[in-house]
């Protein structure tokens, strides 16, 4: 599958709705390199991919076929010296342009405008405030974002399609990698040497804010450990 789009185009919500449809259908089933070029062929420098950094799986994927794409990762200031680290450890190992994003406050800032820990007591806006609304804007001079979604991280993302337009945003959301299993990941992991968070190897099945994640227990899914014993499960950004 091919597209061109012209400038004018691209900002387009109708055009770029139409077009996120037709490649939802003849990408369904195709391999994530091929995903990953018609998003570079249809997007160009107006395509970006967003990583927590929890591994460089999707990052890996990406560059192998189109180097050079801005890394968007959302340094809300909760994050674990590791997830740092392995931000930057991207930033030098990987042919991307690291954008580290910031919400509009400081940490100091949040506590004195809402109170200490508002992600104890509402997590969704703190959520809110340190990921969605920072994500929204920095993706505001792009038409189409790269993410590492896939239908087995949980049940709440099974119906993960390859492509699919973003309502909230008006951008195209594009999910190379969201019809491998846990053993597809692994195996691309050990076939690449592909860079993880060291969190991984510590009892973490998924790596978010530290105050909001906690080791697995046995028999957990891999998202279990994300704002554990609230109904919440999922920050915002995919919903």
């Amino acid at each position: 599958m091919t597209a061109t789009l012209e400038r004018s185009e691209v900002t387009d919500a109708a055009w770029l709705r139409y077009l996120a449809e037709r490649a939802a259908r003849e990408l369904a089933e195709a391999p994530a390199s091929e995903i990953v070029r018609w998003a570079h062929a249809a997007f160009g420098d107006r395509l970006a991919i967003a990583s927590s950094m929890a591994d460089a799986v999707v990052i890996d994927v990406v560059s192998r076929e189109v180097p050079g794409l801005d890394v968007l990762f959302l340094d809300t200031g909760y994050h674990f010296v590791e997830t740092i680290a392995t931000r930057d450890a991207v930033a030098s190992l990987y042919p991307v342009h690291l954008r580290s994003v910031e919400p509009e406050q400081t940490v100091a800032e949040q506590d004195a405008a809402y109170g200490p820990r508002l992600h104890d007591r509402d997590p969704d806006l703190c959520c809110s405030l340190r990921k969605v609304e920072p994500l929204s804007r920095a993706l505001a001079r792009y038409s189409a974002w790269l993410t590492g979604l896939r239908r087995a991280d949980s049940p709440d993302r099974a119906d993960t399609r390859v492509v699919a337009f973003d309502e909230h945003r008006g951008k195209v959301k594009i999910n190379p990698i969201a019809s491998w299993s846990d053993e597809d990941v692994d195996a691309y992991v050990e076939r690449h040497g592909v860079l993880l968070n060291p969190l991984l190897s510590d009892g973490y099945g998924s790596v978010g804010c530290e105050p909001c994640t906690r080791r697995l227990r046995p028999g957990e899914d891999a998202r279990a450990g994300r704002w554990a014993g609230m109904a919440k499960t999922e920050c915002g950004i995919h919903q």
